[in-house]
């Protein structure tokens, strides 16, 4: 501070003595002119006329932020026409008149009122005029004058940036480019040096240099390796003045980071990696991993891995896992304890991308040796093939040997196996086998026609381990033998005419054989022996497995015979060879004179004979009604019912219901047989029951039955009670009854006494003795509770 102070006093100064140095040139400046102009001699005479002047004055300058007391002239105006009798007035008008800049309207002096700033405003323009102080009346015309403001070195340089990022890549030559700053000055760099500056480095020696003019930053060290330092701290300074004393400065921060480049090959930490693995293990599954360090990052870092030598290149594979960049040995074939315990294995890692600018540094690669160790492992049996085809021939007896299958434990412990079928494959149970040895035999007898291959599964499984087991498919090939004598193909049918000519066959008959066809075909055709001179037809075999039967004469008659079976005898050609007998069945027919059928059907010429058509539709039509009426008295026989009721006449009265079956109440008049209650003297018979049908009629004993004459309801409930609990037709069960509703619309209420049991309520009876002679029971088993009560 001490020294802005300093300088913007001596600033201050030189202004003050330059105003004065002018202000001196003007008054000893012999071309200053007046306001009039005038005349001058010139040599030999001559008249000169000069031109007229009206101001005389200069750019005005004056010095920014001057924080003096007083104003600051700026400079003075004059005009020459003023006399100094003070009739001129100056005025001043245009950018700060009046606010930042005054004029003495007297002697022409301006001053500046407040403190300028260049930065802000450089120049100001103004416009002066030379008025008549009492009329304002324009002396000369306006003219402009510029006043400008002297720059000091007020401002600091700054930087475009207050903190930059760079990048180099390590191991870059001395000198190479890493970044350009940029600072700027707000002060006048047309004016002294205030604007001029200088670049310099305050941190980040001796490993950055920076250009003073153009601020460029470099390298300044050879080798800077990013895996020691990767990043370094810089701090830029920029200085005004041309960088002397005195001068105002700025600073910025540059962080400059090492980028990687391929200069370090990958290593393995260690020379020996020890494994191992189960021998029961599957080829794919990991066996250990494996890490080469390389400092490098990104693509620089990445490593591949190789298997380059070793017993187990054939067992063994190594892949790469980028994202943890290691290398990842696998299982490539099965192993087997029992055969080879440990495998040796050298493997390479080896840089995927190399720069060229370092191969010096290399090899970019290392190796390290891989001992895998086999681990045993109970492992299950093993079966010496892999799968079993054995024959046994057909039909034979049951415990017949079909083959044997073997397995043994890989193991060193060598455990017993047993064997097992699966029954799942056998469900027939056709095999058995040997639990010890592995022999397969039969269980019952086998037949090539229903199934010629059976395919089983048998087990092998240790005895101390039964988890640890094998299986093995095994095909069984029923082998043929000549079993099955052949056969026609189909049935075979055949027709000759009546008239038909002699030697002419007339069919050709083929055979199959279940058998294989080593038993089957050639098929060979001939006659019975004795019928081999048959007088009707012959047979004759074509050697291809067919045959043709001839008609050996003419002059058929269906009316003698119209069917013939002829026996034919077929052979194959089986060891032993099997033969059978079938049968040719013949119709002799009808025919036209081109020989072709028109009827086989020998009763024809019988109804011809007796019987006309007309009669035969008469016979059938005559059948047919006898079958319509026959059905008709079936069903309405069925659709006929008896009713249940008799009435002699209509009657309304309420009905009264037995006991033993109470029904719906008084709305239920069709339930029950009341005609007996309507003319109880007009019963003679024994009435059934409805609920059953009885098996056989059951006649009521005599002595049961009420008087003629009697009307009495007690007498007649208690006869028919009698009679149901005699009757053998009736069911063998007793019959509850819900007494819970007894009808609807009855207006003398429940007669029922099941609720009167268990309620306290007291009722009178002593309707009951209106009612009647009917209700005179009722009437003494409920009317007379009072008596029971006074009674008691």
């Amino acid at each position: 501070m001490k020294e802005d102070s300093c300088l913007h006093a001596a600033l201050i100064c030189l202004g003050m003595l330059y105003y004065s140095h002018a202000m001196s040139t003007e008054k000893l400046n012999p071309l200053r002119p007046s306001l009039h102009g005038h005349h001058e001699k010139g040599k030999e005479g001559q008249v000169l006329h000069r031109s007229k002047r009206g101001w005389v004055w200069n750019q005005f300058f004056v010095i920014e932020e001057y924080t003096g007391p007083d104003p600051v002239l700026v400079g003075k105006l004059h005009s020459d026409i003023d006399s100094g009798d003070g009739n001129i007035k100056y005025i001043l008008s245009g950018e700060g008149a009046g606010i930042i800049f005054v004029i003495d309207d007297k002697s022409g002096n301006i001053h500046a009122t407040k403190t300028l700033d260049r930065e802000e405003r450089a120049q100001y323009i103004l416009t002066a005029q030379a008025v008549d102080r009492n009329t304002n009346r324009p002396l000369e015309p306006p003219s402009e004058f510029i006043v400008k403001v002297q720059d000091i070195n007020d401002n600091p340089p700054e930087f475009l940036h207050e903190n930059y990022h760079a990048n180099v890549p390590e191991r870059s030559n001395v000198g190479t480019s890493v970044i350009q700053v940029t600072a700027s000055d707000a002060d006048d760099p047309t004016y002294g040096n205030s604007a001029k500056l200088v670049y310099s480095i305050l941190e980040g020696q001796p490993y950055f240099s920076v250009e003073a003019q153009t601020g460029i930053i470099r390298t300044a060290l050879p080798n800077m390796d990013r895996e020691a330092k990767e990043e370094y701290h810089v701090v830029i300074q920029a200085k005004d003045m041309g960088g002397h004393m005195g001068g105002l400065s700025g600073t910025t921060k540059v962080t400059i980071t090492l980028t990687d480049v391929n200069d370090n090959p990958p290593k393995f930490p260690q020379s020996v990696y020890q494994m191992s693995i189960s021998e029961a293990s599957i080829p794919g599954e990991e066996v250990g991993r494996l890490k080469a360090k390389d400092p490098d990052i990104g693509e620089n870092g990445l490593v591949a891995y190789s298997i380059i030598d070793g017993d187990g290149v054939e067992m063994f594979e190594i892949t790469t896992d980028y994202e943890t960049q290691e290398g990842v040995v696998k299982l490539k074939k099965l192993l087997d304890y029992e055969t080879k315990k440990s495998y040796s294995l050298k493997v390479e890692a080896a840089n995927v991308h190399i720069d060229p600018k370092f191969i010096s540094n290399g090899p970019f690669k290392d190796t390290v040796t891989v001992k895998v160790a086999v681990e045993d492992a109970d492992e299950p049996p093993i079966f010496l093939a892999p799968s079993y085809i054995l024959e046994v021939q057909e039909n034979a007896a049951a415990g017949a040997v079909v083959g044997r299958v073997h397995a043994k434990d890989p193991d060193a412990a060598n455990s017993a196996i047993r064997y097992s079928i699966d029954r799942h494959t056998d469900l027939e149970r056709y095999f058995s086998i040997s639990p010890e040895d592995g022999y397969i035999k039969t269980i019952k007898a086998l037949d090539r026609e229903e199934i010629a291959w059976h395919n089983i599964s048998v087990f092998a499984t240790e005895v101390y381990n039964r988890h640890q087991e094998a299986k093995v498919p095994v095909a069984i090939k029923v082998l043929d033998v000549n079993d099955n004598a052949p056969k026609f193909t189909s049935t075979y049918e055949a027709f000759i005419c009546e008239n038909g000519q002699s030697n002419k066959a007339f069919i050709t008959i083929t055979a199959d054989d279940k058998d294989d066809a080593a038993n089957g075909p050639r098929f060979i055709f001939s006659l019975p022996p004795e019928i081999i001179h048959n007088p009707n037809f012959t047979l004759t075999d074509n050697r291809d497995n067919t045959a043709g039967i001839y008609v050996r004469r003419g002059g058929f008659s269906r009316q003698k015979q119209d069917l013939y079976l002829l026996p034919i005898v077929i052979s194959d050609g089986g060891i032993p060879p099997m033969s059978s007998t079938n049968t040719l069945t013949i119709r002799v027919c009808g025919c036209d004179s081109n020989g072709s059928m028109l009827s086989c059907n020998a009763e024809a010429y019988i109804l011809n004979a007796g019987l006309s058509t007309g009669a035969l539709i008469a016979i059938l039509a005559c059948i047919v009604i006898l079958l319509v009426i026959v059905v008709l008295f079936v069903t309405l026989k069925r659709q006929k019912k008896e009713p249940l009721i008799v009435f002699e006449e209509e009657d309304v009265r309420e009905n009264i219901i037995t006991y033993d079956d109470e029904g719906g109440g008084e709305e239920d008049t069709e339930a029950f047989d009341i005609a007996t209650l309507q003319n109880p003297d007009g019963i003679n018979g024994f009435i059934p029951r409805k609920d059953i049908k009885p098996e056989y009629q059951y006649m009521p004993r005599p002595g049961l039955r009420p008087a003629p004459n009697s009307v009495d309801v007690d007498d007649f409930i208690n006869t028919r009670i009698q009679e149901a609990d005699n009757d053998p037709t009736a069911p063998p069960y007793d019959s509850i009854q819900i007494y819970g509703y007894e009808g609807r619309g009855s207006v003398a209420g429940s007669l029922s006494s099941l609720e009167s049991a268990t309620t306290d309520s007291d009722l009178d009876y002593d309707y009951l003795q209106n009612w009647g002679p009917r209700f005179k029971k009722l009437a003494d088993l409920y009317g007379s509770k009072d008596t029971f009560d006074d009674d008691s």
